[in-house]
């Protein structure tokens, strides 16, 4: 059987439902132990099936990941610059996801998806 591909999409709709353009918050796996994770806000940025497709956001910047700062919104509660981490690419349950947050902006958005792709072609 064929993996489906991801459907990059920006469609936000602040609806009660996660879109591909928002920030929400889900569980998210610890790299180090996959059975431990914390909440944590993600941008979706598309779809794979039924599922939905994102990637984390941090307010750590760090020199050794691939990173595309995506600005402030209100799922920091400290207002803090975030990043989005380009090398971990979730696929999510809707289900799953607790809250939105935000919507990103398309610039914003735009940025991270070129930096997924450039991430994928290496």
């Amino acid at each position: 059987m064929r993996a489906q591909r991801v459907v990059f999409e920006y469609s936000p709709c602040l609806d009660g439902d996660p879109d591909p353009g928002e920030v929400v918050w889900t569980w998210v796996p610890y790299e180090e132990d996959p059975t431990q994770g914390k909440d944590r806000p993600v941008v979706i940025i598309g779809r794979r099936g039924s599922n939905l497709v994102g990637v984390p956001l941090t307010s750590k910047q760090h020199d050794n990941e691939a990173q595309v700062p995506v600005g402030t919104g209100s799922w920091d509660r400290e207002g803090r610059p975030s990043y989005a981490k380009l090398e971990r690419l979730l696929e999510i349950d809707p289900q799953q996801v607790r809250r939105e947050g935000a919507v990103l902006s398309r610039a914003h958005f735009d940025d991270v998806v070129a930096g997924v792709e450039n991430q994928r072609s290496r």
